[in-house]
C-alpha cells in the first residue's frame, strides 16, 4: 500500500513539474503598430509570470489591420487575447460568440489601457505647408492613409477629419462630408493597415503626408527618419482608445483563462504603463504620464462617444457596406 501511495504522489509531482517546465502557448492577436511594444512586453510579463507561478509561456503575436485581425479570430484564429485598435472590432468577436458581453467592464478605463491620437507625418521642413485638416484638401497634396474597411487607424483618421469639420464655426454634417470627400480624393495609396502605410510613405518615398497614429509618427521621427520627417499636430484630433479583451471561448477551452487575465492586467501596472510610454502610447497611469509629459504635446481632443454616439453608431453610419465612406469612395472614382 505504501508503495502504491508513493507511486501516486510521485506521479502527481512529476505531472505538476512537467506542466511548469513545459512552455504554455499563448497568442495575442493585435493591430499593426503594436509589434515592437508587445515583443518587449511579452518578455517582461513572461519573467513576471514565471516568478509568480513557475510557468514558462511561449508567446506568439499576430499583427495586421485591426478589422482584418478581428475577422481572423472570428474565422478561427485561436487568440487568447485581442489587443485591437478600437472597441467595435472586438464587438464583432462578441457577436460571433467568442467573447462574453460586458467585456469593457472587465478592465479599467473601458478595457483601454493606453491611448493615442491622430497626427500628420510630413517630409522635413513640411514643403506643402500642411498645418491642419483643411490643408489636406488642397490640390496637389498627396496623402497616404490606410483603408477604413480593413484597419482601425483609418477609421480613427476618417472620424478625426469629420469631427474637425463639425467643430468649425458653422460646421455640420454636409460640410464634414465635403471635407472628408476632398481629403480622400487626394489619397495616393490606400494600404490595408497602418504599418503598410508607414512603409509606403517612409521606405517607398510616396506621398507628401502620412495620416498616422501618434505612436507610429514618433517611432519614425525618433529612428532613422529623425532628419527626414516632421510631426504636425492638428488643431484638434480624436482621442483614440485601443481596446483589449480576453477571448473567453478559447481560453476556457485551452486552460489559459488566468494567464489571459494576468496578461491584460499587467498592462495597467507601472511596468506595463512604462513600456507603453516607451513605445509612444499615452499611458493612463497619472505618475507615468507625468514622467513622459514632454514626449506627448498637449492637444485638443474629442471622444467618439460625444461626437458620434459611440462606435456602434459610427460604424453603421460611416463604415458598413454602402454607408457614407463607400459613397464618398465611389464618388471620387
Amino acid at each position: 500500500m505504501k508503495k502504491i501511495i508513493a507511486t501516486a504522489i510521485l506521479t502527481i509531482f512529476t505531472a505538476t513539474t512537467m506542466q511548469n517546465v513545459m512552455a504554455k502557448d499563448f497568442l495575442n492577436v493585435s493591430y499593426d503598430p503594436t509589434r515592437e511594444f508587445y515583443q518587449e512586453y511579452n518578455q517582461e510579463f513572461g519573467q513576471f509570470w514565471k516568478q509568480e507561478t513557475g510557468q514558462t509561456i511561449n508567446f506568439k503575436q499576430s499583427h495586421g489591420g485591426s478589422g482584418k485581425q478581428a475577422r481572423s479570430v472570428v474565422d478561427g484564429l485561436q487568440a487568447d487575447v485581442v489587443t485591437l485598435a478600437l472597441a467595435n472590432d472586438i464587438e464583432e468577436i462578441v457577436n460571433a460568440g467568442l467573447i462574453e458581453k460586458g467585456w469593457q467592464k472587465e478592465f479599467s478605463n473601458n478595457s483601454a489601457p493606453y491611448t493615442s491620437t491622430i497626427v500628420f507625418l510630413v517630409r522635413k521642413a513640411n514643403p506643402k505647408q500642411i498645418k491642419d485638416w483643411n490643408d489636406l484638401t488642397k490640390p496637389g497634396v498627396e496623402i497616404i492613409t490606410p483603408n477604413p474597411k480593413t484597419g482601425g487607424a483609418p477609421r480613427w483618421i476618417y472620424l478625426s477629419a469629420w469631427g474637425y469639420a463639425l467643430k468649425q464655426p458653422g460646421g455640420n454634417d454636409a460640410k464634414a462630408r465635403d471635407l472628408v470627400k476632398k481629403l480622400y480624393q487626394n489619397v495616393k495609396v490606400l494600404d490595408s493597415g497602418a504599418r503598410g502605410s508607414l512603409t509606403t510613405f517612409a521606405e517607398r518615398g510616396i506621398g507628401d503626408v502620412l495620416l498616422s497614429w501618434e505612436n507610429e509618427a514618433l517611432l519614425a521621427t525618433q529612428g532613422l527618419g529623425k532628419d527626414k520627417y516632421d510631426i504636425i499636430y492638428p488643431s484638434i484630433s480624436i482621442l483614440a482608445e485601443p481596446s483589449v479583451a480576453i477571448v473567453d471561448k478559447n481560453v476556457n477551452k485551452n486552460g489559459n483563462a488566468n494567464l489571459a487575465k494576468g496578461y491584460l492586467n499587467y498592462l495597467y501596472s507601472p511596468k506595463g504603463q512604462e513600456l507603453a510610454a516607451k513605445y509612444y502610447f499615452r499611458p493612463r497611469d497619472a505618475k507615468v504620464a507625468a514622467k513622459y509629459s514632454a514626449q506627448f504635446p498637449k492637444i485638443q481632443t474629442f471622444t467618439i462617444d460625444k461626437v458620434f454616439g459611440g462606435w456602434e453608431k459610427a460604424q453603421k453610419t460611416h463604415f458598413v457596406n454602402g454607408a457614407i465612406y463607400d459613397q464618398i469612395y465611389n464618388e471620387k472614382r
